[in-house]
């Protein structure tokens, strides 16, 4: 019997692992891998068209599922198309691992065919990154760089040789139970007596929430009950904090909207909950900060800090809730929903008054009527641009919803990709990848991508034939716009050409019908929409100062009109107030 070969000890360990599918491209050295993969139970290979797309999709699988993906190149410029990918799932915390297969290992530093040095170009988008130069080194590099990238939530590379990958496994190799999920951390006694005693000695404490807030929604509900504290979110908190809380006051930020940005800077104490908020012109110079995170990295990164709490928001949070009396002082917390609602009232103008008349379609009406039409447990996956807008506004979270995006590294492209990888995790589950022309375009080939796999997402296009956020920074900056108009086709025609649904909307009473026929649809869909390109205006509180460091004309572009049905949440939660 033929002894096992490298290239199969390496898929059996991913196997071990729970890795279920490897995207890529196959190709010259990756082949031992890939025809592994064909033979061993358990684990498939996700033909992409691009390897940066099988990145984000990898990414996309990891942020829905929590578990750890894999994708692949080959050597030279295969593994080269992954890094974008790789860099949004590293900074969007996805546990990948990605194999970058290499030359031949006799060939590298001879200027080879294809050489490149992915050992180096990796570095900065990795927590682990090394090459295996000998069968023996394999197992045991394959499972320190599972450990990184399940244990610091992230990605890790493996370089492998296509002739190393075809040689026998080394006999007696080492291997170990490997990790597949992250402990929940809880911080020290004093760090927690410490939180306390701030949160004592504040009268106007206010909560800011990101991703790190996820699985701990009751807690932090708890805690805004017993401390009467409005509570704001980031954009990547949203989908984990917004829901069934009658304490919100909406987002800060370039996206922000609602009475969060105030809540902020009128409190005694902000406490950072799972955030690391990337906009530090946002932040408050005045006022006392905690901050909790499980990412030691991430505590004090954005603003000064007066107590750092190094563990898991929900730990923290259910440590620290025993030491706390229930507050009776409900001012502060009435005044800010009072000035969230009065500030959502005020944007809901010009762009929401007969939007279902507007001819060309307002984007916030499409968005409006998607999240109406879409299941309660959609994935959305939203382009970056104004998609980002779209989504943080009209999307509205319930705890089932999820909404992933390249909210951190902020890369074109990333919708429809990471649409393939929420799908391939469940196939019965809705799947709306929310694309701009722009970014459908980039990595259009992806749509066949879907036919191939028979994979039923819904892609709707917002059409607005031009780079519609650079288009604006360009104006605000005193620039006339250049080389951002999209000579676009019927993206439906060109969906139906091959083998999917689509239609192209162009009347407002056509979009809900439309929408509804998409995701009723059992296979692939495209919905063309094409819709008003000027559909923006500035918000009411982005100033030059607020935004140094980050593009000033990019905070123009953000709506100040149109918030979906958040309006109603805050009108009802007004409703909930105690009357004296």
């Amino acid at each position: 019997m033929a002894r096992e070969s490298v290239a199969e000890q390496f898929v059996r360990i991913l196997v071990d692992a729970e890795v279920e599918r490897v995207y890529g491209v196959v190709g010259d050295s990756l082949n031992p891998v890939v025809d592994a993969v064909r033979r061993t139970a358990g684990i498939d290979w996700v033909h992409v068209r691009h390897e940066e797309a099988g990145a984000f999709a990898a990414a996309a699988e990891a942020q829905v599922s929590g578990r750890l993906t894999a994708c692949a190149g080959s050597c030279g410029p295969g593994n080269l198309h992954l890094i974008n990918g790789l860099y949004d799932a590293h900074r969007s915390m996805a546990p990948v691992l990605a194999l970058a297969s290499h030359i031949p290992s006799s060939q590298i530093g001879t200027g080879y065919f294809q050489e490149t040095h992915p050992e180096r170009l990796f570095t900065e988008c990795s927590h682990y990154c090394e090459m295996v130069g000998d069968p023996a080194q394999m197992p045991r590099t394959l499972q320190i760089a599972v450990r990184y990238a399940v244990g610091q939530q992230g990605v890790s590379v493996v370089v492998l040789p296509g002739d190393v990958a075809d040689r026998p496994a080394a006999p007696g190799g080492h291997e170990y139970d490997l990790v597949t999920e992250q402990p929940c951390v809880r911080p020290g006694e004093a760090d927690v007596e410490r939180l306390a005693g701030l949160i004592a000695d504040a009268r106007k404490v206010t909560l800011f929430c990101g991703r790190g807030c996820a699985g701990a929604h009751d807690e932090v509900m708890e805690l805004a009950g017993r401390l009467k504290a409005p509570v704001g979110h980031a954009l990547r908190g949203k989908e984990w904090i917004q829901w069934d809380n009658p304490y919100d006051v909406g987002m800060s930020g370039l996206l922000g909207y609602g009475a969060a940005y105030d809540a902020m800077h009128e409190c005694d104490l902000l406490l950072l909950l799972g955030t690391d908020f990337p906009y530090d012109a946002f932040m408050p110079t005045d006022v006392r900060i905690a901050q909790v995170d499980i990412r030691a990295e991430n505590l004090g990164r954005r603003s000064r800090l007066d107590h750092a709490v190094w563990g898991d928001v929900g730990e923290t949070v259910r440590a620290v809730l025993p030491r706390l009396p229930e507050r009776t002082d409900r001012a502060f917390l009435d005044r800010m929903l009072r000035q969230h609602t009065k500030a959502l009232e005020g944007a809901v103008g010009a762009y929401t008054r007969d939007v279902g008349r507007h001819r060309p379609i307002h984007p916030e009406f499409v968005a409006d009527q998607l999240d109406d039409v879409a299941a309660d447990d959609a994935v959305f996956t939203v382009d970056t641009g104004m998609c980002n807008v779209w989504a943080a506004r009209y999307i509205t979270p319930n705890g089932r919803r999820r909404v992933i995006g390249s909210f951190s590294h902020g890369s074109m492209a990333n919708a429809l990709p990471q649409a393939i990888g929420a799908q391939l995790l469940d196939r019965d589950r809705q799947v709306v990848a929310m694309s701009g022309d722009g970014g459908f375009a980039m990595l259009m080939g992806e749509f066949l991508t879907l036919l191939q796999h028979d994979l039923p997402v819904k892609v709707v296009v917002f059409n607005n034939s031009s780079l519609g956020m650079v288009e604006l920074e360009m104006l605000v900056a005193g620039l006339p716009a250049y080389g951002t108009a999209n000579r676009n086709p019927d993206f439906a025609a060109i969906a139906r050409a091959a083998g999917a649904g689509g239609i192209r909307v162009t009347e407002p009473e056509d979009v809900r019908g439309a929408l509804a026929e998409a995701l009723a649809a059992p296979g692939p869909y495209l919905v063309d929409v094409v819709t008003d390109p000027h559909a923006l205006s500035m918000p009411p509180k982005i100033t030059r100062e607020q935004v140094t460091g980050f593009a000033l004309s990019m905070s123009k572009t953000v709506l100040s009109g149109g918030v979906g049905k958040m309006l109603g949440i805050a009108r009802s939660n007004l409703r909930n107030i105690p009357r004296p």
